[in-house]
């Protein structure tokens, strides 16, 4: 587990693009955690490389399904296609750099 002040000058030294990403990972994982109504775990607790199938957070397809829809209404993102959704979903590093790249809302 990483300290905050560890966390915060980590972030102090990336790049800014790096940022952003970072920022979009803790607003992801404050999503799901949202979306799974899980108050026990906090968002810095969640391994950012962890799949997100199958998880430590019980997510199932179900999930991300709903997900898609948070992603779509959020973020102007369209999932629509399994290859896709395999390779986003894999993570929320891979979710996070997808979005980055590819929304204009963020």
């Amino acid at each position: 587990m990483v300290d905050s002040q560890t966390e915060k000058s980590q972030a102090e030294t990336l790049p800014a693009d790096k940022v952003s990403v970072e920022k979009l990972i803790d607003d992801l994982k404050k999503k799901v955690l949202d979306l799974l109504n899980i108050r026990d775990i906090r968002p810095e607790e969640i391994d950012n490389d962890a799949p997100l199938v199958g998880n430590e957070l019980g997510m199932d397809s179900i999930d991300i399904l709903e997900l898609v829809t948070v992603i779509e209404k959020d973020y102007g993102v369209k999932i629509d296609n399994k290859e896709l959704g395999e390779k986003v979903f894999a993570s929320f590093n891979a979710l996070a750099r997808y979005l980055h790249d590819n929304s204009t809302l963020v």
